[in-house]
């Protein structure tokens, strides 16, 4: 279950200011209202957070770390909402969808070509929970070894682009040693002053699940990306790579 949360946030700011005049008066007035008297009920549940790393599917070396703050719906599935930063500027990148083993077999081969494992994010150490405890942590990726997670960027703000304009994409998950960028790894471990290396040693008890052989497929050359064209049966399943 997610359940616990800590701070562990609040030391990476957004890659990108977005254009635009300053809100108004008014504007400010109405948001403070709309914080006190509007109940947000969805949003509250989102209360665990991780911090990881993504690529663009068809092209390992477009990289970026990725914020998700997490919304657990029931045992089974997962939701998360993927931000470039943890501070007040954070910018929504995409969206992640997670789900177990037994949901992911339950899935068609064609469908399960959009989705990663998160085997290796895992044992690596480079997917962590900040700010909650080393033992809850622990428990944390016990569960997630196993799981699957479906992703799409809609604001490529990793590519200084700072409007969410361009194509939505379908970004993976690394699987094998070597092909993080080191540099962003070890940004990331300065900034939240933690160390992958030590992460991935406390976790060499947890048990490595077998994956399934269709997930992770773009190391099979099989991959699926969104364009643009103004085909209408053009929009999905196309194969594009990114600069």
């Amino acid at each position: 279950m997610f359940f616990l949360t800590g701070c562990g946030g609040k030391n990476t700011s957004s890659q990108v200011d977005a254009p635009g005049d300053d809100k108004t008066a008014k504007d400010k007035t109405l948001n403070i209202g709309a914080d006190l008297m509007q109940d947000k009920t969805p949003l509250k549940g989102f209360n665990a957070y991780l911090d990881g790393f993504h690529f663009y599917n068809g092209n390992i070396n477009a990289q970026m770390e990725a914020h998700h703050y997490v919304n657990q719906i029931n045992e089974d599935v997962y939701q998360a909402i993927i931000f470039d930063g943890n501070e007040k500027d954070a910018k929504i990148m995409g969206i992640e969808y997670i789900i177990t083993a037994k949901m992911f077999a339950q899935l068609t081969q064609e469908e399960k070509t959009l989705w990663h494992s998160h085997r290796f994010e895992v044992a690596s150490g480079s997917l962590i929970a900040p700010g909650i405890p080393e033992i809850a942590e622990h428990e944390l990726m016990e569960k997630l070894i196993s799981t699957y997670g479906k992703t799409i960027h809609t604001w490529h703000t990793d590519q200084d682009r700072n409007l969410p304009v361009g194509s939505p994409m379908i970004m993976m998950g690394f699987t094998k040693e070597g092909q993080l960028n080191p540099k962003l790894l070890a940004d990331r471990d300065k900034r939240f002053n933690i160390s992958t290396l030590k992460k991935k040693d406390k976790r060499k008890d947890i048990a490595l699940p077998k994956v399934d052989p269709d997930a992770n497929a773009w190391e099979k050359g099989k991959i699926r990306q969104f364009i643009i064209s103004n085909k209408a049966d053009s929009a999905l399943h196309k194969h594009q790579i990114m600069p």
